[in-house]
């Protein structure tokens, strides 16, 4: 054998395709999950059962036997003599076609919807950019001024030749929206302060401070906050100085969200182990440097999930702020059926609204499960 045949690099033989192992695929899945044992199969077959039948029974409801449309007479009065022929065996989707202007933007002036509709799109944008990891950056600040900016700007109106339009009129869901950003936007840099604040040991004064915030916010239900910043908190204003309805909802919002928030960021910052400070302290950073690029980030990323919890909840809780004279969407559902023709007709309308909150609690929980395994990634082995 030469020399050269000798030291030539071996070629590996072509890889051999080898069948699944037994336990593998979506047959093997489900005989190992639902059909299993007799017990398994029983309840799986039970379930099936009723499920097949709910769903069969909605999509007739929803679809097949579904009324869209009804005449209108001359005065504009619906007629809804079909719909109540069919109430309960078809929806009356022909409420969501006369009211979803009512609903969406509340009171808004009808020829200016139009910029309540493009609000919800910037919102919806905004959301998915700051989704993207690859636009965490300190430009993604100025993005959220601008966008916020042109969202105030939409609409008040009374610049750039749009038609002023004041916060009473507006509602649906460009309300639900608005107080859910700016309060979670705003209530969450408050809850990280107050949640190194709670665990200062050098300045027991703030300590304390922050103890007494967080336990006084989370006493009380939103409801009595929402009902002391409509009704105590203009007494404590100077004379002459009157505070809208919405900028006090959204300012007792912030507060309520930022206790709650505060005890989630602090649940982190305990779990984290202690060796994390001390590293940072024996390279002699300072204490926003070690709390803003060692501490904070490692505990967030802990508590993703209660955080993402809290949003949620937040997100459906703005529909309390009723109770100062703020009709959001679930409330402008409720003014639509206040309509005598379509007052017959609540499941659709409120089916409708579930989807809308649904799509948008949603969404937060999928995103929030991603950036979990995303971030998650290094400590897995």
């Amino acid at each position: 054998m030469s020399m050269t045949s000798s030291l030539a690099p071996s070629v590996p033989a072509p890889s051999e395709t080898r069948a699944a192992p037994p336990g593998a695929g979506a047959v093997a899945w489900v005989k190992e999950n639902l059909f299993a044992t007799w017990l398994s199969t029983a309840v799986t077959l039970a379930l099936g059962y009723v499920i097949a039948r709910v769903v069969v029974a909605f999509v007739v409801w929803a679809l097949f036997n579904a009324v869209w449309t009804v005449p209108y007479a001359a005065n504009g009065i619906a007629q809804t003599g079909v719909c109540q022929v069919i109430k309960g065996i078809g929806a009356c989707w022909a409420v969501l076609a006369d009211k979803y202007r009512l609903i969406l933007f509340g009171r808004y002036p009808y020829a200016e919807q139009w910029r309540p509709a493009l609000v919800v799109l910037i919102f919806i944008a905004l959301y998915g950019v700051s989704a993207m990891r690859a636009f965490w950056r300190k430009e993604l600040v100025l993005v959220w001024i601008g966008a916020l900016t042109v969202v105030g700007v939409l609409m008040w109106g009374g610049i750039f030749g749009l038609t002023p339009v004041a916060d009473d009129s507006w509602g649906g869901l460009p309300i639900t929206l608005i107080l859910a950003t700016f309060g979670l936007a705003f209530g969450f840099p408050l809850a990280v302060l107050v949640a190194l604040g709670r665990r200062s040991r050098e300045l027991p004064a703030v300590r304390m401070l922050c103890v007494v915030f967080v336990e006084l916010i989370r006493g009380v239900p939103l409801i009595s906050v929402l009902f002391m910043a409509s009704v105590m908190f203009p007494l404590f204003m100077p004379a002459g100085v009157n505070i809208d309805k919405l900028l006090r909802a959204q300012i007792a919002i912030i507060l309520f969200a930022a206790a709650y928030l505060a005890e989630v960021v602090r649940g982190g910052l305990q779990a984290l182990p202690k060796g994390q400070s001390e590293a940072a302290d024996a390279l002699g950073l300072s204490y926003w440097k070690k709390t803003g690029f060692i501490v904070l980030p490692q505990a967030l990323r802990l508590v993703i999930p209660p955080l993402v919890n809290t949003f949620i909840g937040f997100f459906k809780d703005t529909s309390l702020v009723l109770i100062i004279g703020l009709f959001d969407l679930l409330t402008m559902g409720k003014v639509a059926l206040s309509d005598p023709p379509w007052q017959s007709f609540s499941t659709e309308v409120y089916i409708t609204l579930a989807v809308i909150y649904i799509a948008f609690c949603f969404a937060m929980s999928r995103y929030s499960r991603g950036l979990e395994r995303e971030l998650g990634a290094s400590q897995r082995r």
